[in-house]
């Protein structure tokens, strides 16, 4: 059955706000977004009175390890860091997501509907993530992108890493050389392959350099984790020798470098915004780096590196970076469609358009005024979470088995 949403005010995101909008929702997917007059309601539609509230795509996190870091879990619900191996590019977030976690139900109260989830920084390459949303009964029906990027780290994790176990690597010059050898390898791999198929000989697979392998192809995206002005200019001279498509995440001293970046279109998924400055390499971070990537023409995204900084808080950072000289419009933009872009996802997820996701969040008022709250999300047209004002809580739809009585 149809649903519409009515007469909220409807921030499409890419597209200009309506006031007294309709957002008509059909198996799943947004079928049409405009003025009430504008979008033909059919008769047999559920309605959903959205008068007083503010109605937007639901948030995306395009840097968490929500289900694989698992909140008070300890060691035992954390699968974040197989760190075994520097070059990990065959493991894959999605074999430890354990969706029950509460980390899922909290990123429905901060109107998060999608995330895409990472291994850790602990080795060069961490391995391969994945592209779910925040409600589902099994990670069978929340994946909506199987196949989104490879997370790989440089700067001061994988060096302690691995120089505490006393191997390589152990500083700068022996990350660089792993991800080194790790794509000459791949492309050395690639060659063969293809001269096997072209004599229609067999050949052996390696999970590890056919996960590479579609990162030279371009296929997957290379989530970089980095904090230090100069170890983003390590990644981007590697993406150049490589010809990957690189996403820089963290992005911890980006401002130093704002105006590089924007001449070499890299994005940044910054983040975590919320943190003390722990480590050497965040004695920079500052909330105005947010700002200054913008004005300066780099595509942002904001993170909370979840369980690093609570994800329901996502919005909060925004508004701090708003305070701090962010474009209001373009922190709505950071939580939404950017993420969704600079990760080749936004033809499913990211704004209130036709076609995409009916991941849709009523909000009492503007996100970005610390004082309002998601009301009702909805995750592909199913309503998932609201907010109780009796109980003054959020109330998630169960995602447990019941068995008919």
């Amino acid at each position: 059955m149809a649903k519409a949403i009515v007469g909220g005010y409807v921030l499409p995101i890419d597209g200009d706000p309506i006031e007294g909008g309709t957002v008509l929702i059909d198996d799943g997917k947004i079928v049409a977004v405009g003025a009430e007059a504008d979008v033909d309601i059919p008769e047999d539609a559920e309605l959903v009175d959205a008068a007083g509230t503010w109605v937007l795509p639901g948030f995306i996190d395009a840097h968490a390890h929500l289900g694989v870091h698992e909140d008070g879990e300890g060691w035992a619900g954390n699968d974040t860091n197989e760190m075994t191996d520097p070059n990990g590019a065959r493991f894959r977030a999605v074999d430890g997501i354990d969706p029950y976690e509460p980390g899922f139900d909290d990123a429905l109260a901060g109107g998060v509907t999608s995330v895409v989830i990472k291994p850790g920084s602990g080795n060069p390459i961490g391995g391969q993530t994945i592209g779910v949303k925040t409600w589902g009964r099994s990670i069978l029906d929340m994946i909506f992108a199987e196949h989104v990027s490879v997370k790989s780290a440089l700067g001061e994790n994988p060096k302690r890493v691995y120089g505490e176990k006393k191997q390589t690597p152990s500083t700068r010059l022996g990350v660089a050389a792993i991800l080194r050898e790790a794509f000459t390898k791949a492309r050395n791999y690639q060659a063969k392959r293809a001269h096997a198929e072209s004599e229609g000989k067999p050949h052996d697979v390696d999970l590890t350099l056919e996960t590479l392998s579609k990162v030279l192809d371009g296929e997957l995206y290379w989530d970089q984790h980095v904090h230090r002005a100069d170890d983003m200019v390590t990644a981007i001279r590697l993406a150049d020798e490589f010809g990957y498509k690189l996403v820089i995440n963290h992005g911890t001293e980006g401002h130093l470098i704002a105006d590089l970046l924007a001449e070499r279109d890299v994005p940044v998924i910054l983040g975590p915004l919320f943190t003390t400055k722990s480590k050497v390499e965040l004695r920079n971070r500052t909330l105005r780096s947010a700002g200054i990537l913008a004005r300066a023409g780099v595509r942002i995204a904001i993170t909370t590196d979840h369980p690093v900084i609570p994800i329901n808080f996502l919005v909060y950072q925004a508004a701090l970076a708003v305070k701090d000289g962010l474009d209001p419009a373009t922190a709505l933009r950071s939580l939404t469609i950017n993420p969704a872009s600079m990760l080749g996802l936004d033809q499913q997820i990211g704004s209130l358009a036709p076609g995409l996701d009916a991941d849709v969040v009523l909000w009492s008022g503007d996100p970005l005024d610390v004082m309002n709250r998601a009301l009702r999300v909805f995750v592909r047209g199913d309503e998932v979470y609201h907010f109780d004002e009796s109980l003054g809580e959020g109330v998630s739809k169960d995602r447990r088995y019941r068995e008919a009585r």
